[in-house]
């Protein structure tokens, strides 16, 4: 192992590999293309108030994340949200689906990993080619195959986010809904329920097929949303809106370890995120036990 290690991805694999790293006296830099941390766990600030416009919510069943949750529950980071979403659908009447508990955020998902990150400085660098030295690619397959070749390489779908803010809303569902069986909606949050403040902010996110036919333009695919919006819940023209494109939003499929590890000329490089998820769907969870793990590998040297 080399005598410096490089993370790129800052998002809660990055995270979770750093805090491994910090606590082996392993020395490394960690960098990531965004203006904040967090990746895929968004949540911009908008009209006064944190939004999350990535995942969702997070779940709890791997028994070492278990105590990192209850660390940020203690400081009133996390708190338990619903174990049930209702289910939605054009010309249906509305149902519930009951499932494990899913944890939210009264500072939204990114807060999270900023805490993780507490003491941990991190830089802001769109890396365009391999660094040098042993490096972590904490990132989605696409993203990590412009700088490697990954074998095996999990596709990603893409999503449309569109968060609508209402002066009021009136849904038939309590926190959350799957929407099956439309061409433009696929999940929404009722986000003031999320945050615990009673906001009257829906955030929607669109199928795989309808965001492909709007990556180029995502302002395009505003009017749609509400439109359907409109369509399925019955509510009235949103006072704002905002749109997030997110070209890799989730993982297709899984790999068979937490993490991987390739062998190049120079360095070693080990890869890392969500997608690297053995026991079950991709999820946050399965990106910080990627994380952690790969961080322990490097330690170790991987041997």
């Amino acid at each position: 192992m080399n005598d410096s290690v490089t993370i790129v991805g800052a998002g809660i694999a990055g995270a979770a590999c750093a805090v491994v790293l910090r606590d082996a006296g392993v020395p490394f830099r960690l960098v990531d293309r965004g203006r904040a941390v967090g990746g895929r766990m968004a949540s911009p600030e908008l009209h006064g108030r944190r939004v999350d416009i990535g995942a969702g919510y997070f779940t709890v069943r791997d028994p070492e994340f278990a105590e990192v949750v209850a660390q940020w529950e203690s400081a009133g980071l996390a708190t338990k949200w619903t174990d049930t979403f209702g289910v939605v659908a054009p010309d249906s009447t509305p149902e519930t689906s009951s499932g494990p508990m899913r944890w939210a955020t009264p500072g939204g998902l990114r807060s999270l990993v900023r805490a993780t990150l507490d003491g941990i400085n991190s830089d802001s660098e769109n890396v365009q080619e391999l660094p040098d030295g042993d490096v972590v690619l904490a990132m989605p397959d696409p993203q990590a195959s412009r700088l490697v070749a990954v074998p095996n390489p999990v596709v990603y779908d893409p999503t449309i986010t569109v968060v609508a803010g209402f002066d009021a809303l009136d849904l038939p569902f309590d926190s959350a809904a799957f929407v099956n069986d439309h061409p433009v909606l696929e999940f929404l949050a009722d986000d003031g329920s999320r945050r615990g403040d009673g906001a009257a902010v829906l955030v929607a996110h669109s199928t795989a097929q309808f965001a492909k036919a709007h990556l180029d333009d995502p302002e395009s695919a505003i009017g749609p949303v509400v439109g359907a919006l409109t369509e399925l819940l019955g509510t009235s023209p949103p006072s704002w809106t905002r749109v997030h494109r997110w070209t890799f939003a989730k993982p297709a499929g899984a790999h068979d370890a937490t993490f991987g590890v390739l062998e190049t000329s120079s360095a070693r490089v080990v890869l890392a995120g969500d997608q690297w998820s053995p026991s079950g769907p991709p999820r946050i969870e399965s990106a910080w036990r990627s994380g952690t793990d790969a961080g322990r590998a490097v330690v170790a040297g991987i041997k």
